[in-house]
């Protein structure tokens, strides 16, 4: 699924965020617990000097031996039990009030008292709760995760889109932009760097491919023109010589099939120069054209050919075929279709033109071979030894409806006839 510039940043800034905020949590947790427990021993070592200073001033301290208000415990013990370094470490006691056991620091010292005797001092303080300290300390950095991606969101979407308003601004202009086609545009400036280079540079090409549209398109006009012209002279020629009756009948066929040549020759230039118009866009202004009405209107323009081959014409309206099309595109289109129906055609065959809301269908009878769907399409595709064709009617057939996005031509075979069905996307 394709995501905006904006939504690919943000979504992995919060996955960063996260691992980071995970890491700082964990770093974070051990260094406050370790706080905690240094100023907790602190307190618990001060307190130990008071208390055994206090022993001296007051023997009947000795007599402590359970944990009172004052939260210390005095013991006697022997000898071999003494030991001079102080001993911290955490351990469970129950509590009355919360009725539970709490956590508790200890310090565990031995000293010997005032009549020579070994003591050993346990002074206890409350702790704070680690479970307590994890769930109070996960709560604010969800809040806190929260806040931060919250925040974010916003900041990257208002940046983003005041820092990327230049490149929307330069994407719609390439959007809106068609060979041949002039459009005002006013001089832009742009605070970011990248986007005045990059408007710069489409500039450019803009202005190369326009001189190079420009001569192209001049080219395939004098070409038109320079290469029909002589074709036609000669074709008029030679119908003139065959006119000659002193003509022996070896060389009337003779110049007969040099005729045939020059004329496919002349329709093979046409249509090349025709694939090229349209490829370069050449036919980019469009209209509401009425495909009903025009395919009537073509049945009747070549009555003559379809009656020369005695072919059996039916016209089957499901549905109204309109669209927003170029009528001269829409006109080549159709014509192709049907001089190909009638064409490729059996002798007293059948050609019916299937219209519905979406969709043309031309079907014509066949010897009862299928073609090649997968190379019917290609320029210079021939079925068969028909030397009259050029070989590219259906090619200019596909490059017209590849013109316009949503359209598409598909040859099938059913029920013993060839199917060429002209599709669209109903908008």
């Amino acid at each position: 699924m394709k995501v905006s510039l904006k939504y690919y940043t943000i979504k992995y800034l919060i996955g960063i965020l996260l691992l980071i905020i995970a890491v700082w949590a964990a770093l974070f947790y051990a260094y406050i617990l370790d706080e905690v427990y240094d100023n907790v021993d602190d307190g618990l070592k001060d307190r130990k000097i008071q208390i055994i200073k206090a022993v001296y001033h007051d023997p009947e301290l000795l007599d402590s031996k359970d944990f009172g208000f004052n939260e210390f415990k005095i013991k006697s013990i022997a000898e071999s039990d003494y030991k001079e370094k102080n001993r911290l470490y955490n351990k469970m006691f129950y509590m009355e009030y919360d009725d539970k056991d709490q956590p508790y620091r200890v310090l565990e010292t031995d000293f010997i008292d005032q009549f020579g005797k070994r003591q050993r001092l346990e002074i206890r303080t409350s702790t704070v709760e680690q479970d307590e300290l994890v769930y109070d300390l996960t709560t604010a950095l969800i809040v806190l995760y929260i806040l931060l991606v919250i925040s974010i969101i916003g900041v990257n979407g208002y940046l983003l889109n005041k820092a990327m308003r230049p490149f929307y601004t330069i994407l719609e202009k390439l959007k809106g932009y068609q060979f041949g086609v002039s459009a005002s545009q006013e001089p832009q400036n742009y605070s970011i760097k990248e986007f005045e280079e990059l408007n710069v540079e489409i500039e450019e090409m803009i202005e190369r491919n326009e001189l190079v549209f420009h001569q192209q398109k001049q080219f395939i006009e004098n070409a038109s023109h320079e290469l029909q012209t002589p074709l036609a002279i000669m074709i008029n020629k030679i119908d003139l010589v065959i006119q000659n009756e002193e003509l022996d009948r070896k060389n009337l066929n003779f110049i007969s099939e040099l005729k045939g040549d020059l004329r496919r020759m002349a329709g093979l230039n046409k249509s090349l120069l025709m694939l090229s118009k349209i490829e370069n866009s050449q036919f980019n202004k469009t209209s509401k054209v009425d495909f009903n009405e025009m395919i009537t209107g073509l049945v009747k323009s070549y009555e003559d050919f379809i009656e020369f081959k005695k072919i059996h014409v039916n016209i089957i309206e499901k549905g109204f075929f309109g669209a927003d099309f170029n009528p001269d595109l829409a006109d080549i289109l159709l014509s192709n279709l049907l001089k190909n129906a009638v064409k490729y055609n059996s002798q007293e065959g059948i050609v019916n033109i299937v219209i519905e809301d979406n969709r043309l269908i031309f079907q014509n009878s066949s010897n009862g071979m299928p073609l090649d769907d997968t190379q019917i399409f290609n320029r210079f595709y021939k079925k068969g030894s028909d030397h009259s064709s050029t070989g590219l009617g259906l090619s200019i057939i596909r490059t017209i409806t590849k013109q316009y996005p949503g359209w598409d031509i598909v040859y099938k075979f059913e029920s013993g006839m060839h199917c060429f069905i002209l599709s669209k996307k109903n908008k």
